[in-house]
């Protein structure tokens, strides 16, 4: 069973269930996000580490000479950088200041609190610590394909929550999302944590889908059940203050 039985009582009197086929096909560890960087990007970054002349490289090279330049600053002040770059909109500048330094001790995109800056904290991460080779630590990420299919098909979209919902029954008990976000992932119980959780959700066809998430919330290991049937309630859409 998905749930436990005061839950299942509960919402069987107002019929909240959606049904779910799910099979899980591969879970696949990358150290890099496709697309996170673009060469506009890199030119960008490349003026801030003094480069003056990036408008004049061929666009294969903006990478190796971005490389070579954050290599020529200390890491900690690299990492103000990039951080500012990525995310001045965010972040005040005392807290830039503490993540730089923080970064070349700990897995900032996976332990720093606010959860919804973690994909952009991973990307920069990476970017720093294949610069330095090595220096920063190295993250991880995973790729998890898998089968969604409702029961009966009503054409519902499967949005980050629903999938998350849905990838709980094929966890261990262990897992950091089923230990933290019990209550939401087994009731009506607004759940908008799944959308930094999940950092990409792409439908491939025929109830096919590609989730990217940090190795924080889901590694190889916390998959136990690859192919079952499950029911999920979805969010109600109020907060608790409503």
């Amino acid at each position: 069973m998905c749930y436990s039985k005061n839950i299942l009582e509960r919402k069987t009197k107002i019929n909240m269930y959606m049904k779910f086929n799910v099979k899980i096909n591969s879970v696949k560890t990358i150290d890099e996000l496709q697309g996170a960087w673009s060469n506009t990007d890199f030119t960008e970054l490349l003026k801030r580490f003094d480069y003056d002349d990036a408008g004049k490289l061929n666009p294969n090279e903006l990478k190796d000479y971005l490389f070579m330049a954050i290599a020529d600053f200390e890491p900690t002040d690299a990492a103000a950088l990039v951080l500012d770059y990525k995310l001045s909109e965010v972040l005040a500048e005392g807290q830039i200041h503490n993540l730089s330094h923080e970064m070349l001790r700990e897995k900032v995109s996976e332990n720093y609190s606010d959860i919804s800056i973690h994909k952009s904290l991973f990307n920069i991460n990476q970017l720093l610590f294949k610069a330095y080779n090595g220096k920063f630590p190295n993250t991880k990420a995973n790729i998890v394909e898998f089968e969604i299919r409702e029961v009966p098909n009503e054409g519902t979209e499967i949005t980050k929550e629903l999938a998350l919902k849905a990838l709980r029954i094929s966890l261990s008990e262990s897992n950091l999302i089923n230990r933290l976000f019990k209550e939401q992932l087994e009731s009506d119980t607004p759940f908008p944590e799944a959308e930094a959780i999940i950092w990409d959700l792409q439908p491939k066809g025929n109830g096919l889908y590609s989730m990217t998430t940090s190795e924080k919330w889901l590694s190889k290991e916390d998959f136990t059940n690859l192919e079952y049937e499950c029911n999920v309630i979805p969010s109600n859409g109020k907060s608790e203050e409503e």
